[in-house]
């Protein structure tokens, strides 16, 4: 075995292994896979086969669900369980999916969350979906959504740090990463760039979404302490600094698909999260955020790789 996969399965089974997160999948062990199908349309609808088998355990459906808070992508109607999530994620994927090429493509999702986003890849027909997220909280969530849906995805408890060398050792690079909300959390965000272009086949394009600074110059905001209260959000970049960025990590090709306001329609509070979320990270009018510096722009961008 090499050293990666030894890496990789130890890191796995570390993550796996939480109190917590164990209790959940020996739950989940016992739970009947209850046939259903599921469709997305404004979120992710999973409908069963065997209204009998829901009723029988829908107690223990809605505990499992209530267990893995919180949700923060979604929204997902596991049933007649509406799981509201904190983040509307239908809103993104609705901008991105008319830029996607995806039909028999080598997928990766860094930092895929639950995997909502990889769920609505499914019906674009990639030819493989990969995930990638060390968060076992998040996999968990995942694991539970795909106990029902039961798709050809496969999860790696791995973060963006990982992906060369899973590439390496695996031998195989991706046709499209999609690499959502990550960048600002990123202490060097050049070196994560360069390990999404070296982990693309050439020809390849990363859909790549991040906030954005807004000005005409070649600088980024680097929050003292936090950023809408998000103590990990590191360097915000103006879209020529990003430019710039991109170029020093080998991308050919750089494309602005969208700038958008993130607005408490797309982030806001639910019972499903139960903490703060968007409307108590700005100010009264919502034009900055608690701290003073400018209220959140996304900006969506595909680059590609010659």
């Amino acid at each position: 075995m090499s050293d990666f996969f030894k890496y990789a399965r130890e890191k796995s089974a570390r993550i796996q292994g939480a109190k917590h997160i164990a209790r959940f999948y020996e739950q989940l062990a016992l739970l009947p896979r209850i046939p259903a199908t599921f469709y997305a349309k404004d979120g992710i609808h999973i409908q069963a086969l065997a209204a009998d088998m829901v009723a029988t355990h829908h107690d223990m459906l809605y505990d499992m669900a209530i267990q893995l808070k919180p949700w923060r992508k979604g929204p997902f109607f596991l049933f007649d369980i509406h799981i509201d999530s904190e983040w509307q994620s239908f809103m993104k994927w609705q901008l991105l999916a008319p830029h996607c090429n995806l039909k028999g493509k080598h997928i990766a999702d860094v930092g895929c969350n639950n995997g909502y986003y990889m769920f609505e890849m499914l019906s674009h027909e990639p030819d493989s979906i990969i995930g990638f997220d060390p968060s076992g909280l998040f996999k968990a969530q995942f694991d539970f959504v795909n106990h029902f849906i039961n798709a050809p995805i496969n999860f790696e408890l791995l973060g963006v740090e990982d992906l060369l060398a899973y590439t390496q050792a695996h031998k195989h690079k991706f046709d499209v990463i999609f690499c959502l909300g990550v960048l600002y959390h990123r202490l060097e965000p050049i070196s994560t760039l360069k390990i999404l272009s070296q982990s693309l086949q050439s020809g390849g394009e990363v859909i790549l979404d991040t906030l954005i600074y807004q000005s005409e110059e070649e600088i980024c905001l680097s929050p003292a302490k936090s950023y809408a209260k998000m103590s990990n959000v590191y360097f915000i970049p103006s879209i020529s600094a990003l430019k710039g960025w991109c170029e020093r990590a080998k991308f050919s090709h750089f494309e602005i698909l969208a700038l958008s306001p993130t607005t408490t329609k797309e982030q806001r509070a639910s019972k499903w999260v139960d903490s703060q979320s968007l409307a108590a990270f700005l100010n009264e009018s919502q034009t900055l955020t608690i701290e003073g510096y400018q209220a959140p722009i996304r900006g969506y961008f595909k680059l590609r790789k010659d």
